[in-house]
């Protein structure tokens, strides 16, 4: 039991921290499509005899790189490729299982998850690989961000986006790999995106919503797997379950939350302010160093921070 609550917990943690940035590229279902590829990871470990957790990290990677490639450079969408590794994950895994003798039984332990019967060792990795995804997600969230949100801005300002658009998808490849013991490889892009919808309704900014839908996805994983273990359901499909009925008690309230903003009464504009306009050497008061993305906007300079871009106006900052 402590070894499945360990397991659920840095899985809810690590897969919304990477959904959060599928959602923003509006590439949610591509948690779908790296699982799809993982039954083929799977396979080839049962037929080599190797860890099916390591094969599976090295050929989601390679599909998760390959989906890249095709969409960038090929004359396929991001939604074709994805198809496309979807009908070739699936039907070269269950090929490659056969192949090995794997049973039904077997293939549905990774499809659907089973997570009470992780080892010890099975705990470790998804310990080490979730902790690495969650590191990486949380400390360049201001440049994974400005990717995801506008590539063409972020080009300007500098980033290098090609390497950051394939970070984000070894991060979900990774992530696919840690959670297919936990909730199955059919079920993970419903943990990687459900708690971020849910975030959604309730915050404001893109920090507030990826911190609560880490907590959400954390909450979902352990709440699945307690209620499963005194009930007897499958774990997998309970965690899923829970996250949705979050999402259901969530919606209203999102509602609710922005009709009250929408009523309230504008911020009055002092006409009198003047603008001060700021030189290309600019220093932020945040610091050199504090992370957040600088981009020259005409005549002076914008800071990203916390999903808004903030200009230095007078003595304050205006945010837009």
């Amino acid at each position: 039991m402590v070894r499945a609550l360990l397991a659920a917990l840095f899985t809810g943690l690590a897969a919304p921290a990477v959904g959060t940035y599928l959602v923003q590229r509006r590439l949610a279902l591509m948690g779908d499509g790296i699982g799809h590829i993982a039954v083929t990871g799977v396979g080839l470990g049962l037929l080599t005899g190797q860890s099916p957790v390591l094969t599976a990290v090295i050929v989601t990677v390679l599909g998760a790189t390959l989906i890249e490639v095709v969409r960038e450079r090929g004359r396929t969408s991001g939604d074709v490729a994805l198809a496309l590794l979807f009908y070739g994950g699936i039907a070269g895994g269950v090929l490659v299982i056969g192949l090995a003798g794997g049973s039904a039984q077997t293939l549905q332990s990774y499809l659907f998850g089973s997570i009470t019967t992780v080892s010890v060792t099975d705990v470790w990795t998804v310990i080490a690989l979730a902790a690495g995804v969650v590191f990486l997600a949380l400390g360049l969230a201001p440049q994974l961000f400005a990717v995801c949100q506008d590539e063409d801005y972020a080009k300007v300002a500098g980033l290098p986006v090609r390497f950051y658009n394939l970070l984000t998808s070894v991060l979900a490849a990774v992530t696919v790999t840690v959670a297919m013991r936990t909730v199955g490889l059919l079920l993970v892009s419903a943990l990687m995106v459900v708690p971020v919808a849910t975030a959604q309704q309730l915050t404001k900014g893109f920090k507030a919503t990826i911190l609560a839908a880490m907590g959400l996805g954390a909450l979902a994983s352990l709440g699945g797997v307690v209620t499963s273990f005194y009930v007897d359901v499958a774990p997998g499909a309970t965690i899923v379950l829970l996250a949705l009925a979050g999402f259901a008690a969530a919606w209203p309230v999102g509602s609710l939350l922005r009709h009250r903003r929408h009523a309230g009464a504008p911020f009055e504009v002092d006409p009198g302010l003047p603008h001060l306009s700021v030189p290309e050497d600019h220093r932020h008061t945040h610091g050199v160093d504090c992370g957040h993305v600088a981009v020259r906007h005409g005549d002076h300079v914008d800071y990203v921070h916390d999903g808004h871009r903030h200009a230095h106006h007078g003595d304050h900052y205006d945010e837009h």
